[in-house]
């Protein structure tokens, strides 16, 4: 079983979504941890850096996460639309 993490960015940004945007966060968090391999991996700075984009209400929303193949850990990192993402991801 794979266990999925959280960091405290994510959690904050989490908690300031309507419950409805949680829903679908949520079941866009368990595609991920049926199949870690979902998102697309990053080259460069993000090296080993997932990226699952979604829908949500129609617009474009990324989760970035790092897998853990060997001890089958995923660690959710952010969330958020496309614009200022990965400057932010870089950032923290």
């Amino acid at each position: 079983m794979i266990e999925v993490k959280y960091t405290r960015h994510f959690e904050k940004i989490y908690k300031k979504l309507h419950s409805n945007q949680q829903v679908m966060v949520d079941e866009a968090i368990e595609k991920i941890a049926k199949n870690p391999k979902i998102g697309k991996v990053k080259k460069g700075d993000l090296s080993g850096f997932h990226v699952y984009k979604f829908s949500m209400f129609s617009q474009l929303t990324l989760i970035g996460y790092y897998y853990d193949d060997g001890e089958m850990i995923i660690l959710i990192v952010s969330i958020g639309s496309h614009e200022n993402f990965y400057r932010d991801i870089k950032r923290n």
